[in-house]
């Protein structure tokens, strides 16, 4: 008899691998991811500088400009505006960065693990808001400092209005940075970001708007914040236009980025 016969082989015990992932709770979402997201962000000086930078140096070009503020004065109305501003390009520089986080296949590497697209998002936006609050505090504390006046309570609802409402741009950043290539999305996010500026009124007040163009600028996604951080200054006439345009972007670029990002990582 072969010594094969003799010796037959060790019965190796097998058992069924799991191939179910337990999702952990709240999706993944949890303050660990909420830190490495954030540092990551604090290390792109470049971007950080064009955030704080650029509307403090336009804070002083157009602060001496004087025109008709409601219950503020010309140069409170600037810093209110470029403050939203600064925020606004914060939400959406520092979420269109996924673009090259897909480039790097980060994106693909967080399919591998339990989190959900829905906690993806979310902390992006969290981390997005926190990064814009920075050009918020500096720009009303320059305005402040270099004669910008204005009732208390208007200046701190311009404040919280500002900070939650700037939000709605990291949902247009995300949903842009996954649709274009790294290469391309941050020249069309400095074009997008200063046009639809221009459009929802932060560089001019809309009343100097033609009709028409009035009339297209309400369908842009920063009309109804800009509108409502100045309203204690210019009143609440038009606020349920304002509210109904926040909602229909808040789903439509909400919606957008959560199905992109899930249609970016089925392949893996």
């Amino acid at each position: 008899m072969s010594a094969i016969a003799a010796n037959p082989p060790e019965q190796v015990a097998t058992s069924p691998i799991a191939l179910d992932r337990t999702v952990p709770k709240y999706g993944g979402f949890n303050v660990t991811l909420l830190r490495i997201e954030l540092v990551r962000i604090l290390r792109n000086k470049r971007s950080m500088f064009f955030t704080i930078a650029l509307p403090v140096i336009f804070f002083f070009m157009f602060r001496a400009e004087s025109f008709a503020s409601g219950s503020g004065n010309s140069a409170a109305w600037t810093m209110v505006s470029l403050g939203l501003y600064g925020a606004f390009v914060a939400n959406a520089g520092t979420a269109a960065g996924v673009a090259v986080e897909r480039a790097q296949g980060w994106s693909r590497q967080l399919r591998l693990t339990p989190l959900s697209a829905t906690s993806y998002i979310l902390a992006k936006v969290i981390v997005s808001s926190t990064i814009a609050v920075t050009p918020l505090v500096i720009m009303y504390a320059l305005g402040l400092s270099f004669g910008a006046t204005a009732p208390a309570g208007d200046l701190v609802l311009a404040f919280a209005v500002s900070w939650v409402g700037s939000m709605l741009m990291a949902a247009f950043g995300l949903l842009v940075g996954f649709m274009m290539p790294s290469e391309n999305v941050m020249q069309l996010m400095g074009l997008a970001t200063t046009f639809l500026a221009f459009a929802g009124g932060i560089f001019f007040p809309q009343p100097i708007f033609s009709h028409g163009f009035d009339l297209f600028a309400r369908w842009t996604p920063m009309y109804g914040v800009t509108a409502m951080a100045h309203a204690g200054f210019t009143g609440w006439t038009g606020s349920w236009m304002w509210l109904a345009n926040i909602a229909g972007w808040a789903v439509l670029l909400g919606g957008g980025a959560v199905f992109m990002f899930r249609r970016d990582t089925a392949r893996v």
